[in-house]
């Protein structure tokens, strides 16, 4: 083994162009520049240039040039070894790349983190769910409870990967897409006098004992600043922390409900209730999916919103 020439100046921050490393694992296969470069589609004198740049960013010569050829010092032996597991690194990761980018949805994994509005986990996410994780089977979804405004704050913070809540102009770096309706509707327990309509006015509705539901959260929240609005005063001898508790308060006569859809479908869907719309164009409320703006993003969150806009 030829020993190497005199030492070249270490530079301060060496970088390393794959590249570049190539070409030197080829040469040194090859035995001759000319013979890499014919091998590697590229001018011999381009060829040379960059094993030059690369013994510069190594600070050490690596080949030992004579006219009987060139000879490997002893750090291009060892520049040899490893380039040859980094080439086939990058090779292997390229391949895995590729098959990802075209596996089949079975094939997704990873986890999600998916926060909701009570109403979406009780009206329409578990059958969604359970359709994704039928198609997505290694994807797991994380799911969590919250209000509409902390489920924009959790993808703003990123925090949650995607989010569903109730419609509203997504803050800057958001992205929306729709979901599901959902509009409010007033739950009426069996023969109350309200129930001989076919719709109910917020006006009509607040003139009867309203169950509360979730004081100070966003439903609680919007009902309150609506009758406000209205120079209305809102009634609520009952507050309860959730729709089923508050269509059970419903059922034993102390006041009525306006609650979404979903809900109502879920907890009071039996001949004990009545459920009439809720006639105020702010009623017909939407849910929209929000997830923070990135590119791309992570295959299985970009999965789950596929799944769920559909």
């Amino acid at each position: 083994m030829a020993s190497d020439t005199s030492p070249m100046p270490r530079p301060t921050s060496p970088r390393v162009d794959p590249y570049s490393l190539r070409l030197f694992v080829s040469t040194a296969r090859e035995g001759s520049i000319a013979r890499a470069a014919q091998r590697e589609h590229i001018a011999a004198s381009a060829l040379s240039r960059r094993i030059a740049d690369l013994e510069h960013a190594f600070g050490s010569p690596l080949f030992v040039r004579s006219p009987r050829g060139i000879e490997l010092t002893e750090a291009g032996q060892l520049v040899l070894q490893r380039g040859l597991q980094i080439d086939q690194d990058l090779q292997n990761l390229a391949r895995e790349v590729q098959a990802l980018h075209g596996q089949d949805s079975s094939q997704i994994g990873g986890q999600v983190r998916l926060a909701a509005n009570l109403s979406a986990i009780i009206g329409f996410l578990p059958e969604r769910l359970k359709a994704f994780s039928a198609a997505c089977p290694r994807v797991a979804v994380s799911l969590t409870e919250l209000d509409t405004r902390d489920v924009l704050r959790a993808c703003l913070d990123d925090q949650a990967d995607l989010g569903v809540g109730v419609r509203t102009e997504p803050p800057p770096g958001l992205e929306a897409w729709p979901f599901a309706e959902d509009p409010l509707i007033v739950v009426l327990p069996r023969g109350h006098a309200l129930a001989r309509q076919r719709s109910v006015r917020l006006q009509e509705a607040l003139a009867w004992p309203l169950i509360g539901i979730h004081a100070g959260g966003a439903l609680d929240s919007e009902l309150r600043a609506r009758a406000l609005a209205a120079g209305l005063t809102l009634h609520s001898p009952v507050s309860v922390s959730g729709f089923d508790a508050a269509c059970r308060m419903v059922e034993a006569g102390l006041g009525i409900a306006l609650i979404p859809l979903s809900a109502a479908k879920a907890y009071a869907g039996t001949a004990r209730f009545v459920r009439r719309p809720l006639a105020e164009p702010w009623a017909a409320r939407e849910l929209c999916l929000y997830a923070l703006r990135k590119t791309p993003r992570l295959r299985p969150v970009q999965a789950l919103i596929d799944a769920l806009k559909a």
